[in-house]
């Protein structure tokens, strides 16, 4: 099996995995962090979502976005318990510093700006802002992971509309940090701070300037395609494919909203995501006939895109059962304090994720890691000879 799986990953041709596999896999690590608090299996998925990123980043600018969400997730995590300090929650009773108290009115009852400050509420704090983290981390790897303009290609005729727009904010975070990148080099290269508040004066209207340069050659790409022409399709189609597009939407995005929610059950959400995905899927099809558009080598969902997908899943089935058959098993230790302890099957179904960085085919560009171990070996020999 192994055998198997290794040689799906980096001997198998160099090539790209399907977007839609990426954003399962991502996804299914996301809901799988929403539902615990434990600082372990946290810490856990974002290890196994950066160790799939290192292995199967391909090498363009937007690859780098998981280091950016990296960072955002620990500014929120610092944020999380610098409000808790100064809010605070009421949760405990061993106080470590009691700050100075602001009276607030009566008709603020409830919320206190200052006073104790307890371990608990730092520890509770801690935990919610690693989640958030964790969660940032998930989507981090689906941006670096998945290539923007193959994602568009990927999307079904009937959103493609919708398609541009959510792929063109998708690509904000990672063309920033390459328009950033290539400015701070620049700026390098040519003698000049490329830190501080005078490099950040110095690089607002460079990146501006590439923004509005990427917006107008993509609405010349745009137009030059033909962006828009639609086919004649029945009135009845049109209107029930709509109908029928706009229940599915909304069953999908209360059912998704409703497994990262913790505290609805699940008897409430599948059936919500099942109702979404049937409808949504039969007026894709009928709304699709109205978009006429072709595709050039588009990308195969072949075994390496299930295993990917699958291995997302399963962490998110798993912790969702968990969470719902035991409630206290994924939460981290507050009241009392004390060390988390790490759950084997919710540890064992987030390793399941890691098969995405093996089953996956290597991306065009990238040398397999196997590859330059032997090499290395050899040239070390060869100048302990020459020695």
């Amino acid at each position: 099996m192994t055998r198997a799986v290794h040689a799906l990953g980096d001997r198998a041709l160099p090539r790209w995995t399907h977007p839609g596999a990426w954003w399962v896999w991502a996804l299914g690590l996301a809901t799988a962090a929403s539902r615990t608090t434990n600082p372990l299996l946290l810490g856990l998925i974002v290890a196994v979502a950066g160790w799939v990123v290192a292995r199967r980043k391909p090498d363009a600018p937007w690859a780098r976005s998981f280091s950016v969400f990296l960072k955002l997730g620990a500014v929120i995590v610092v944020l999380h318990v610098l409000m808790t300090v100064v809010v605070g929650s009421g949760v405990g009773s061993q106080v470590v510093v009691t700050l100075p108290e602001i009276p607030l009115p009566s008709w603020y009852a409830g919320v206190t700006i200052g006073g104790p400050v307890t371990v608990e509420e730092l520890l509770q704090a801690t935990y919610e802002g690693m989640l958030l983290a964790a969660m940032l981390a998930c989507i981090g790897a689906a941006n670096s992971l998945a290539s923007p303009a193959r994602l568009l290609a990927s999307v079904p005729a009937a959103l493609y509309e919708v398609g541009v727009a959510v792929v063109v904010a998708m690509t904000f975070a990672p063309q920033l940090v390459g328009d950033v990148a290539r400015v701070r080099t620049a700026r390098r290269l040519r003698g000049r701070p490329d830190r501080g508040l005078r490099a950040l004066a110095g690089s607002v209207m460079p990146v501006l300037e590439g923004s509005l340069e990427r917006a107008v050659d993509l609405a010349a790409a745009m137009d030059s395609r033909g962006y828009g022409r639609t086919g004649d399709v029945p009135r009845r189609v049109r209107v029930g494919g709509r109908v029928l597009l706009l229940v599915g939407l909304v069953g999908v995005v209360l059912g998704v909203y409703a497994l990262l929610d913790g505290g609805t059950p699940g008897a409430l959400a599948l059936p919500l995501l099942g109702i979404g995905v049937v409808a949504g899927g039969v007026g894709l099809v009928l709304s699709g006939r109205r978009s006429i558009r072709t595709r050039y080598r588009p990308d195969p969902w072949a075994l390496p895109e299930w295993l990917v997908a699958a291995s997302g899943v399963v962490p998110a089935v798993v912790l969702v059962a968990v969470a719902a058959s035991q409630p206290g098993a994924l939460e981290g230790p507050v009241a009392p304090p004390a060390w988390p302890s790490l759950p084997l099957l919710p540890a064992l179904a987030v390793l399941v994720a890691a098969v995405a960085g093996i089953a996956s085919p290597r991306p065009p560009g990238v040398l397999p890691v196997r590859t330059l171990r032997p090499e290395t070996t050899r040239t070390d020999e060869r100048e302990g000879v020459a020695a």
